[in-house]
């Protein structure tokens, strides 16, 4: 039995939304490839050094970490 014209016209309008499927899944891939190229290097260095320094994460003037933090703990305890 010879298919009609509707069928061919819907094969090929699946056909058009699966490749744009696939085409839209590459470029998001692409950008997050391209994202993380864009962290390497100096940024990936700056990012490195902020993290690794625990006063500027908690902004205190470098002092012990955790005997800033206990005071805190010990008031909770209390409560």
């Amino acid at each position: 039995m010879p298919r009609g014209r509707s069928t061919f016209t819907k094969r090929q309008k699946e056909h058009t939304r699966q490749q744009r499927q696939r085409d839209k899944a590459e470029r998001k891939n692409q950008r997050k490839q391209d994202k993380t190229v864009a962290l390497s290097g100096d940024q990936m260095a700056e990012l490195g050094e902020t993290a690794g320094a625990p006063e500027t994460l908690f902004k205190l003037g470098g002092g012990d970490v955790a005997a800033a933090v206990e005071p805190n703990l010990s008031d909770r305890i209390r409560e």
